[in-house]
């Protein structure tokens, strides 16, 4: 049976799964950016929790991250599109089903980033904070 964290992460990923972008976890950045844009899931930081005891509970402020990237000459615009559509499949169910407290996105710094003999990249890493509470640090 999966973790509390690998639940959260995995609905995580499944709800950027469905923008128009490929969706991938904690994989390596293809040789070639699809279309519609590339989206990575990484686990990222639980953190340090919040602990309280009777009943004993670990309260964690887990910082996942996405990086987001897209290729062509209308790079900008399609950018702003992809991350306009992470920020609107967060805001649909802040609570990802329940799993979360609570679930958001901290704002991208965007790069350009130059390829030989293509067009650039730009790319950006979107922190995303995921509010959770499990009765155990390894669960």
């Amino acid at each position: 049976m999966p973790t509390p964290r690998e639940t959260i992460l995995a609905a995580l990923h499944a709800r950027l799964s469905v923008l128009s972008a490929t969706t991938l976890r904690g994989e390596v950045l293809p040789e070639r950016v699809p279309a519609g844009g590339l989206l990575i899931l990484r686990d990222g930081d639980p953190g340090e929790p919040e602990v309280t005891l009777s009943p004993l509970a670990y309260h964690y402020q887990h910082r996942a991250e996405i990086e987001a990237v897209v290729q062509g000459t209308a790079r900008d615009a399609a950018f702003d599109a992809l991350t306009a559509s992470i920020g609107a499949a967060l805001a649909a169910d802040r609570t990802l089903g329940g799993l979360c407290d609570w679930v958001e996105a901290e704002a991208p710094r965007p790069v350009d980033l130059p390829v030989e003999g293509a067009s650039s990249l730009k790319a950006a890493v979107i922190p995303v904070i995921l509010y959770y509470t499990t009765a155990d640090p390894l669960a």
